[in-house]
C-alpha cells in the first residue's frame, strides 16, 4: 500500500528524518511512536505529500504520490479545531464535500457515526456548543467520513474519557478489518500496545526498531522474574545470565539477559538452593522499551 524507502528530509543543516524505511499494508494499524522532535510529524507530512523528501521515495501502490491521492487520505491532527458558528451536520457535509463526497452520500453516514458516539441529538447544534471531547469525536468523524484508504490519527485519544476512547477504538478496529491502512501516532504506550499490528519507534529522525509489539518486546525487552523463597538468594547475582538482582527479605526481583530459555536456566539454578513459593516471569512493557530506546520525557503509560 505505502512504501517509505530510505527517506531523508533536511531543513537547512538539520536532518529531521534520516534514512527511514518501512512499509504499510492494507488492513493494519501501524504505530508511529517517538518523542517530540523524533520526526513523526515530518514523516506524516511527507506521506500526505505536503512536503517532499530531500532524498528517497514514498510510493502509493508502487508509484509516486499524485495530487489526487490526497483525497484518499483522512488526517486527524493533534491540534484540534472546528469551524465555529456552524451546525454539526452542516460542517460534516461541507468537510466531506471538500474530499469529493456528495452531500447525498454523506448524510446517512453522518447520522450513523453520530449515533455511534451518542451525538445524534447534537447534529443541529452549533459547534460552539460542543464540549472538548464532543468536538474531538466530530473531528474524528470528519476524518473517516469520505471513506479514505489511508487514515492518519495523531493522538486521537488525547483528552477522551474511557468510554469515548473505547468507542473510538472499536471504530478504528472496524476500519482496519475493512481493509483501511491506519497510521497511529501517540505518546501513550498502552494505546499503541492494545491496537497496533506493528510499530516503529523513532528517535532523532531514525527508526530505532520496528515490527509487531511481540517482536519488539522479544528483540529489546529484558524479562524480569519475581521470586518468593526461603533461604539466601545472593548467589543469583553471580549467575552469567543475570543482569541485576534486587533483594528483599524472602523475595527478590531478577533482571535477565535477552537469550533463549533464560527463565528455565534461572529456575533450574534456584530450585537447587532455595525453597520456592513463587516464580513469576514479568514481560517488559512497551513503555519501558520506549524509554530505553527513545529516552525519557514524552512517553506516557495510562
Amino acid at each position: 500500500m505505502i512504501d517509505i524507502i530510505n527517506v531523508h528530509k533536511n531543513y537547512g543543516s538539520i536532518e529531521a528524518v534520516k534514512g527511514l524505511s518501512f512499509s504499510l499494508e492494507r488492513g493494519e494499524i501501524y504505530g508511529l511512536l517517538g518523542p517530540n522532535g523524533a520526526g513523526k510529524s515530518t514523516t506524516i507530512r511527507m506521506i500526505m505529500n505536503i512536503i517532499q523528501p530531500s532524498s528517497g521515495e514514498i510510493l502509493f501502490d508502487g508509484r509516486k504520490i499524485l495530487e489526487s491521492d490526497k483525497d484518499r487520505i483522512g488526517y486527524m491532527p493533534e491540534e484540534r479545531g472546528l469551524y465555529k458558528k456552524v451546525a454539526v451536520d452542516e460542517l460534516l457535509v461541507f468537510l466531506a464535500e471538500l474530499k469529493g463526497m456528495p452531500a447525498r452520500n454523506s448524510m446517512k453516514l453522518i447520522d450513523f457515526y453520530l449515533k455511534r458516539f451518542g451525538l445524534f441529538e447534537w447534529k443541529k447544534n452549533m459547534t460552539d456548543d460542543l464540549s472538548k471531547g464532543m468536538s474531538q469525536k466530530i473531528q474524528f468523524i470528519s476524518t473517516i467520513l469520505h471513506n479514505p484508504d489511508i487514515i492518519i490519527l495523531d493522538e486521537p485519544f488525547s483528552g477522551l474519557d474511557p468510554v469515548s476512547a473505547d468507542q473510538m477504538s472499536a471504530i478504528i478496529a472496524e476500519l482496519r478489518d475493512g481493509g483501511k491502512t491506519i497510521i497511529f501516532s501517540t505518546h501513550i504506550m498502552d494505546h499503541a500496545e492494545k491496537i497496533c499490528n506493528r510499530i516503529c519507534i523513532l528517535k532523532e529522525g531514525k527508526a530505532k526498531t520496528d515490527g509487531t509489539v511481540s517482536e519488539v518486546k522479544s528483540r529489546h525487552g529484558r524479562n524480569t522474574v519475581v521470586i518468593d523463597f526461603e533461604g539466601t538468594a545472593s548467589f543469583i547475582r553471580d549467575l552469567a545470565f543475570v543482569e541485576e538482582l534486587i533483594e528483599w527479605p524472602g523475595s527478590c526481583e531478577v533482571s535477565l539477559v535477552n537469550e533463549p530459555e533464560v527463565e528455565q536456566k534461572l529456575l533450574k539454578a534456584v530450585v537447587e538452593k532455595l525453597k520456592i513459593s513463587r516464580f513469576e516471569v514479568q514481560r517488559p512493557s512497551l513503555h519501558k522499551i520506549f524509554i530505553d530506546l527513545a529516552g525519557e520525557g514524552e512517553s506516557r503509560n495510562e
